[in-house]
């Protein structure tokens, strides 16, 4: 009888350590991404231009190159850059924003991408998507898997804690966005990833039933992890859906709505995520994100970004548009401006009980 197995597009190292950025470079001589050191490392102007100056010295072949910001464009013209090496792989040294850029600009090189990241700030860090702004406003744009993550706890720890904070509401709203995979299954028999949804799910529920704080190494370790497992989810599945459901239309209907006062990802996605669970019944699940994303100091309610109560109904009213022909609670329920506005009424005295 044939054994019948996957392979999974994974990194074939993932290093979270604290000091882990101190062995970068025999990290990559070791795996053999780069035994010669050939390296084009993409950092920003702040972070990463002091960290070069730290690393500079280990990675003597480096050829470093300073990225404008987390445009299209800037992707376009850094991977235009690099391509007149011969490099090795590429290096994404940095947030988002540059890990983004890298990615693409790795793949339009046909480079393998090593992400090293300085803060904890959603899930793309280890996805096949790089999230690019473009004329049209943002853009998602399939690109291979990094083929290693490497993330120090100790420069995790001197960012902001806003970037922690994000982190977790992006991990935390991994429950509401399989939940959705589960219900469109049900009611469109749509296909399902059963591994996919369980890699997302439990990074998910492990970063939520942590007891440590956003200080703690031991829970920075598991967000980290979570966080990396939700990217690999993803490209289990094929698709952003293990990690995106209506907490995500909800967080781009903010984006679009209101783009000048726009909240982080994270915490977007996490208050939509509660109100999300709160609509499809499950109300202890609800009850209990709202309280620990309170505990993280995220927001709960929309009041606490900057909104409106009407702002935020208007924005669940639009979400189902930001994402066409994606099945989630929204589309499921296709509530009235009224029907929302009560339901927000509903959780806001819940999760202030």
């Amino acid at each position: 009888m044939p054994v019948l197995t996957r392979l999974i597009p994974s990194p074939v190292v993932v290093d979270i350590n604290a000091g882990a950025l101190d062995g970068l470079a025999g990290l990559l001589a070791d795996q053999r991404i780069s035994a010669s050191g050939k390296l084009a490392v993409a950092i920003s102007g702040g972070s990463g231009a002091r960290l070069r100056e730290r690393l500079a010295p280990a990675l003597p072949g480096a050829e470093w190159y300073e990225v404008g910001g987390g445009t299209l464009d800037d992707a376009i013209k850094l991977g235009d850059a690099m391509k007149k090496g011969h490099y090795d792989a590429v290096v994404g040294l940095g947030g988002g924003k540059i890990i983004d850029c890298a990615k693409y600009a790795a793949a339009r090189i046909g480079l393998p991408l090593v992400a090293v990241a300085t803060n904890l700030s959603h899930d793309g860090l280890c996805s096949p998507v790089a999230t690019l702004d473009n004329d049209a406003g943002r853009g998602s744009y399939g690109v291979p898997n990094p083929i290693a993550v490497v993330i120090d706890l100790d420069i995790i720890r001197e960012a902001p804690v806003r970037f922690v904070r994000s982190g977790i509401g992006d991990a935390i709203s991994n429950i509401s966005a399989v939940a959705d995979w589960e219900l469109s299954h049900r009611e469109t028999g749509e296909s399902i990833d059963g591994l996919a949804a369980a890699m997302a799910r439990q990074a998910g529920e492990a970063v939520l039933r942590h007891p440590g704080g956003v200080g703690d190494d031991a829970f920075l370790q598991v967000l980290a992890e979570g966080l990396v497992l939700t990217g690999i989810s993803m490209s289990v599945a094929g698709d952003s859906r293990p990690a995106s459901g209506a907490c995500h239309e909800i967080n781009h209907a903010f984006d679009i709505l209101y783009p000048r006062r726009s909240a982080s990802h994270g915490e977007q996605c996490g208050l939509g995520a509660a109100f999300a669970m709160h609509l499809r019944g499950d109300r202890e699940t609800s009850a209990l994100m709202a309280g620990v994303l309170r505990r993280h100091g995220l927001p709960v309610t929309p009041g606490e970004i900057g909104f409106t109560d009407e702002e935020f109904v208007a924005a669940v009213a639009y979400a189902p548009k930001t994402r066409p022909g994606r099945y989630t609670i929204l589309e499921h329920l296709d509530l009235s401006t009224d029907q929302i506005r009560d339901a927000y009424a509903d959780y806001a005295q819940a999760v202030s009980s």
